[in-house]
This record gives C-alpha cells, structure tokens and sequence, in this order.
C-alpha cells in the first residue's frame, strides 16, 4: 500500500475538477477528528486552488460516512462537524456528493449540504442517532429544510434505514442511480457545471440560500442589485459577446 492510500483524505485535481476522497475504510469512514480535519483541509484548498472550477467529493468503498466517532464526542467534535458542513455550503464554488455504501447520520448531512449529490442503488441512509440516546440536532439544520415533516418524524424516531432511491424521493440527495451509471452522472454534471461562469456559478449558489432566509421584499431589493452587478461584471460581458459572435466565452471550460 502506498502512503497515498494511507491518507486519511486524498486531494487529486484532473480537468479543472478537485477530486476529494474520503479514505479510512477501515472504520467506515466514521467522522474521526482526523476525518473532519483532513475534509476540511482538502475542501479549503480546493477553494483556494485556482485549478479547481468545482469539487467531486467521494468515498472509498464500503461506506461514504457511517456517522459520528462514538469513541471520541463532545462540543469539539461537534464544532469541528459544524465547520465542515458550513464550509460545504459557503463553498464559492460547487461541491458534488458521489456516494457508494453507507451514509449514515451525520454522513446524510454532508450528503445534504453538498449542491448536488448522487448515491449507488445499493448505498444504506439512516438517522440512527436516538438508538444511541441522542439527536440529529446539528445536521437537522441541513436535512430539515429538504424533508417533508411527516417523513422527517418517521426517519428521525425510528432511526429506520432507507435506501438510496427513497433519499432522492426525499430530497436528501439529488439523484440514485445503479453503480454503473455513476460516473455517468457525475460527468454529465461536471460538463454542465463547467460551462457555467465562475463568479456566476457562486452567485447562483448563494442566493439560493440567501433568498430563503430574508422577506420578499428584502429578497427582490437584494436581487435586483445582483442582477446589475453581474450583468455589468466583465464575465458577463465577455459571456453575452461570446453568445453573439457564436464562440464559447473565454472562461468556460470543455473536457476533451
């Protein structure tokens, strides 16, 4: 076995996509002090590294996450978690979520908090955190606003385990699809993605939450500011030259 292949976190970028893997099979991936900290580390220099349009984070088989270290709790792990799951959805740039195997507790919230997210057919969901005496309190902050309630009750008072199908049809992730097809998706939206503008791809990212969280009015005043400064910024204008002169602009990025 390599040293590369006894990192907590491996960190690979290839065409413009940051690769991030979550590493420690051996405890299937549990959210480790030094799991949490490799993610974020990993995920601070995607954002950092001008390589990097955007971020596909995965796992090495047999589990995404299985949840919280058991062995080690307490108000550090729980900021450590916090940290990470903030730092996913603050990203400027778009994270991806490719899930195989088991996504358990606090691996569903970062499965929820990623921008999009795809899971094997085979892949094992589940809010276990009351059949050990506690609560999903920390990740509900990411889960609830995807969640119907009654379903949201269901799985956080059974702690019952769910497929990958029935957690795209909740809204906890993007899409399932059988392990085959994947990489499929994966690439289909990394294509996409990358035609995007930079700094257009960050304000679509943002107002999704910021105009959730503010009145209408408010939502529309801010909105229509950010339409004239992104209209008048030079990706746009390079962006709407390049539509009328039939080009791609100068900034998107194709795959070969």
């Amino acid at each position: 076995m390599t040293d590369a292949q006894l990192q907590p976190v491996l960190y690979e970028v290839r065409d413009a996509v940051a690769h991030v893997t979550l590493n420690q099979p051996q405890n299937r991936n549990a959210l480790t002090e030094v799991l949490v900290s490799g993610v974020h580390g990993a995920l601070t220099t995607m954002i950092d590294d001008d390589a990097a349009r955007l971020c596909v984070l995965t796992n090495t088989p047999p589990a995404f996450c299985s949840g919280a270290d058991l062995s080690h709790t307490g108000a550090r792990s729980n900021r450590h978690l916090t940290n990470l799951l903030e730092l996913i959805v603050g990203s400027p740039k778009p994270i991806i979520a490719k899930i195989n195997g088991f996504c358990l507790g606090g691996g569903i919230g970062i499965a929820a908090a990623c921008d999009l997210s795809v899971a094997t057919t085979g892949s094992i969901f589940g809010f276990s955190e009351v059949r050990v005496g506690v609560a999903p309190a920390i990740i509900s902050v990411y889960c609830l606003p995807k969640l119907p309630r009654a379903d949201a009750l269901e799985l956080f008072l059974t702690g019952t385990r769910f497929d990958a199908t029935k957690a795209a049809q909740l809204r906890l992730i993007t899409r399932a699809c059988p392990g085959a097809e994947v990489d499929a998706v994966v690439e289909d939206w990394v294509a996409n993605i990358l035609l995007g503008g930079p700094k257009a791809l960050t304000a679509a990212k943002d107002m999704i939450y910021r105009v959730a969280e503010v009145s209408r009015r408010d939502a529309l005043e801010k909105m229509t500011q950010l339409s004239a400064e992104l209209f008048s910024s030079p990706e746009a204008q390079e962006g709407i030259t390049a539509f009328r002169e039939k080009r791609r602009p100068s900034w998107s990025h194709v795959i070969d």
